[in-house]
């Protein structure tokens, strides 16, 4: 890959972390430049990792190495993929070793505190903050897939040092890989994503934590507790290690938009005491509304589901005829299932699929044998 302004080519790449995020990146970078060399740096303390094995064996990986002097001192981009607080303490490790043109670069979720690590480093003419506005509630290599970053939205984050070349450099290869780049303060992208991803994962998990607390030896909640709610507290799946850093990193923004939250959360328990009709309504509408007018199709900070669900009769073999119909029409199927708790969802048989495109052919394909469609 070649910068046409500059004449700079990249020709090696290096990865400090190698699980969903990284190895997604490394997978969509070999897609669209398989000339690019790329090096990992497996950090454990055994003699092997299997992630690192399987991107060897995959053909993702060029070169693992356990000596950070060993490749990482010939690579044009490091990508730093480990946990938020871990990545900062590469930044030391890194600075002695690598090339002066070197572009390092992040992909946690906080930025402030990398940025400010950078600075005291006196690296900012090397470094541009990155997040990638995707993910999953899987983690590690097994998990990762190049489409991951399509028409992602990926945050760049460069300092006030920052080259112009260097920014324009990242963002030919953020588009490349198929996500869209867009430019940020750091303390801008913490605020947004403290509202938009920290606070809504804490949330899950504490209402996850509320239910199991209240169930008793029955488990009746658990077993009820299958469509919506399952659903709305999917990402409390996610690695408690990453989130924990998140927190931990992010402490001051997300304990003032938690503040916020639980004064609405306060108004809402006022209402049901004082039995306010008026505003139990509004806060239903308004949220409607507003959430009805977020693009469904675009790829957010947490990672859409692609799904449809379908009435069907409960009989023998119902559910793999649909599988049959769609697998012979070369529709992959990601997850299948029957909804037993059908509160809060249309269509007996849920469908996971992949991509966009996948939802579309089941949609229209099911639909012409006459199966009753709903899209969430």
């Amino acid at each position: 890959m070649k910068d046409t302004d500059t004449g700079f080519t990249i020709k090696n790449i290096g990865f400090i972390g190698f699980g969903l995020i990284g190895g997604s990146i490394a997978r969509a970078i070999k897609n669209t430049h398989p000339d690019i060399f790329i090096y990992a740096y497996d950090y454990h303390e055994a003699s092997s990792n299997n992630d690192y094995q399987d991107a060897m064996a995959d053909g993702v990986l060029d070169y693992v190495t356990k000596d950070l002097a060993v490749g990482f001192s010939k690579c044009d981009i490091i990508f730093l993929c480990a946990p938020v607080k871990a990545n900062i303490s590469y930044l030391e490790k890194l600075k002695p070793i690598i090339k002066p043109t070197c572009i390092i670069t992040d992909v946690g979720s906080v930025k402030s505190n990398i940025h400010e690590a950078v600075k005291n480093l006196s690296m900012e003419e090397l470094f541009i903050g990155g997040h990638p506005m995707t993910g999953s509630e899987k983690t590690g290599y097994h998990y990762s897939y190049a489409l991951l970053l399509e028409n992602a939205y990926y945050i760049l984050t460069p300092t006030d040092k920052t080259s112009l070349s260097s920014i324009n450099l990242l963002g030919d290869l953020v588009k490349d890989i198929g996500s869209i780049p867009i430019i940020l303060d750091p303390k801008e992208h913490d605020e947004i994503t403290a509202a938009i991803s920290h606070l809504p994962h804490i949330i899950a998990a504490q209402l996850v934590n509320l239910v199991r607390d209240s169930d008793d030896v029955s488990q009746r909640m658990k077993q009820l507790a299958a469509g919506g709610f399952k659903d709305i507290t999917r990402i409390a799946s996610s690695s408690p290690t990453m989130w924990q850093n998140i927190c931990i990193t992010n402490s001051k923004i997300i304990k003032k938009i938690l503040d916020k939250y639980i004064k609405y959360l306060q108004d809402t328990s006022d209402a049901l005491s004082n039995m306010n009709d008026n505003y139990l309504y509004n806060i239903f509408d308004t949220a409607g509304e507003y959430r009805n007018s977020i693009p469904s199709k675009s790829v957010g900070l947490i990672n859409r589901i692609f799904e449809i669900y379908v009435d069907i009769m409960d009989e023998a073999g119902a559910i793999a005829t649909i599988a049959t119909l769609l697998a012979g029409n070369q529709i992959s199927i990601k997850n299948i299932g029957i909804i037993h708790n059908r509160e809060f969802e249309e269509g007996v048989l849920r469908i996971e699929f992949y991509d966009e495109e996948s939802v579309q052919g089941a949609n229209t394909l099911l639909s012409k044998h006459n199966y009753r469609i709903y899209e969430r």
